[in-house]
């Protein structure tokens, strides 16, 4: 049976973190199936702090560097689920 990885990433408010997180994404594109954006919305403002769901496939060697450039932004806070 193929591993099935979930990583939730809490995004803080800053948005220079913000850009280094999409970059590492685009960056390991071919090991995201899923992404899933969650963030506050309303008539006054958007919220730039969020939280990012990925499901990710393929190789494991590559969904372990992803995290582990994910990691290097202190920022971050990381959650994995494996199946």
């Amino acid at each position: 049976m193929k591993e099935i990885r979930i990583l939730g990433i809490a995004v803080s408010d800053n948005a220079a973190e913000a850009v280094r997180v999409q970059n590492i994404l685009t960056k390991f594109g071919c090991s995201i199936k899923t992404r899933l954006g969650l963030h506050e919305v309303s008539n006054e403002k958007c919220n730039t702090e969020g939280i990012i769901l990925l499901e990710l496939c393929g190789n494991t060697d590559e969904m372990d560097k992803l995290e582990s450039e994910l990691l290097k932004i202190e920022s971050l806070q990381l959650r994995k689920m494996i199946f």
